[in-house]
């Protein structure tokens, strides 16, 4: 399924990505996604309890953070850019622990 903003990625397919909790095993974290441009926005996902859940806004203090251009982010999430290139690029940047960057990877999410 191809997605036209980080909105809708957001809103519908990460939710139902994340829906299996023995995928989330192992995992506690708060996520900031910081996506700039006219479709971006602030979002925050948690996984707790092997739930994850996802809304608009911020967090004080997520473990992990996300920032990406909207345009670039679509490009990500739909498989049109790798993560590893668009890291590497400066495209994707992340701040806070590294180690749980490379197991959202393996879910889907970047």
């Amino acid at each position: 399924m191809s997605v036209s903003s980080p909105k809708e990625f957001m809103e519908t397919v990460l939710p139902d990505k994340l829906s299996d909790p023995e995928k989330l095993k192992g995992l506690d974290l708060d996520m900031q996604f910081d996506i700039s441009g006219d479709s971006g926005g602030l979002w925050v996902l948690e996984i707790k309890g092997q739930k994850a859940t996802v809304r608009e806004g911020t967090v004080e203090k997520p473990n992990i953070t996300l920032k990406m251009k909207d345009k670039d982010y679509v490009k990500l999430i739909n498989g049109d850019l790798s993560g590893q290139k668009a890291f590497m690029s400066g495209k994707l940047k992340f701040k806070g622990d590294m180690n749980l960057g490379m197991k959202l990877q393996n879910l889907g999410i970047i």
